[in-house]
């Protein structure tokens, strides 16, 4: 008789949660970006969202919380009801910036649904530098050992993680010198008050058309047309990368039958050839994977950047 009973239990459990992914949404989606308006993470959350709102008839509200490198927007998703009506798009910025909070972390402390997207980054400096490629930075920056210094856009954020590790590998001692935006990061490189850099290839484009940076070398191991041209940094630093991501997350408990049911319909939209082009003028590439997937990238990512932060010296959780 108990048996039945914990069997009938079962039974209507399994039916209430196949019931509510059926349905869903049954309300407006709120999708968490920790960007501002117009950045890159932004316009590709409204490219999707709009695919999202003609395939399941809600809309899809992007919600604009950036600061404290992500920790708002983090910590809003993680506080979320798990229901499936809140996702954040997640970039690898926010997946540093956990590890180096130790607070919500993206690999144990969220739902994975999908790899979005990947970027690359560009080591660049000014047009006016005597170097053409790779190696000859490499000589230069030996031949200035402590004198020379690179930019980023903040403490431990991705364009920083991106010179340390390059300068491990390479064998080269400069100074970081933090920024708070990629826009005052360019305006002195280009003046000459640091003289490299390594932004996402995203915000390089008006530079480097308009002749005031070149680039050296994209952090992908093989060439992407995000960036043609431009060779990777590994042809002449072997074992160097820097895969930029994108990636939707969402609460933590939130039910599989969901998690299952978001990921189909993203999947779908990122193999649209028009919404990939789109995708593709913001500099990011379209991917789309499964929630185990993407869960073990994270697991990758996460290792990998807790191995940088602490030979770079960064003290985790402080």
């Amino acid at each position: 008789m108990r048996l039945s009973v914990v069997c009938v239990s079962v039974l209507l459990t399994f039916s209430a949660t196949s019931s509510v992914a059926q349905t869903y949404p049954v309300r407006p989606v709120r999708m968490i970006v920790a960007n501002g308006p117009g950045s890159a993470p932004d316009v590709i959350a409204r490219l999707l969202g709009a695919k999202l709102a003609e395939s399941w008839g809600q809309p899809i509200i992007v919600d604009n919380r950036p600061g404290a490198t992500g920790l708002i927007a983090v910590e809003l998703l993680a506080k979320s009801a798990p229901d499936g009506h809140t996702l954040f798009l997640s970039t690898m910025t926010q997946l540093i910036a956990m590890l180096m909070y130790q607070k919500y972390l993206l690999a144990t402390e969220l739902g994975a649904v999908t790899l979005v997207g990947t970027t690359p980054f560009a080591i660049v400096v000014a047009a006016s530098t005597p170097v053409k490629s790779i190696s000859d930075w490499i000589a230069y920056a030996k031949a200035r050992p402590g004198q020379l210094l690179f930019g980023s856009g903040g403490n431990w954020g991705s364009s920083h993680l991106c010179m340390e590790s390059f300068n491990a590998l390479a064998g080269l001692k400069m100074t970081h010198v933090p920024y708070a935006n990629t826009g005052a990061a360019f305006n002195d490189l280009i003046g000459g008050n640091i003289h490299t850099y390594c932004p996402a290839v995203p915000g390089t484009a008006a530079y480097t058309q308009a002749g005031r940076v070149r680039a050296l070398g994209v952090t992908y191991q093989k060439p992407t047309k995000l960036m043609p041209g431009i060779p990777p940094v590994s042809d002449t630093v072997p074992g160097f990368e820097l895969l930029g991501w994108y990636g939707m997350n969402v609460p933590l408990k939130t039910p599989p039958n969901i998690i299952n049911k978001i990921n189909a319909e993203l999947v779908k939209v990122l193999k649209d050839p028009q919404l990939q082009e789109r995708m593709f003028v913001v500099g990011a590439e379209a991917e789309g994977s499964s929630p185990a997937e993407f869960t073990a990238f994270l697991k990758k990512n996460t290792d990998y950047w807790t191995k940088v932060l602490r030979e770079s010296g960064a003290k985790l959780g402080q």
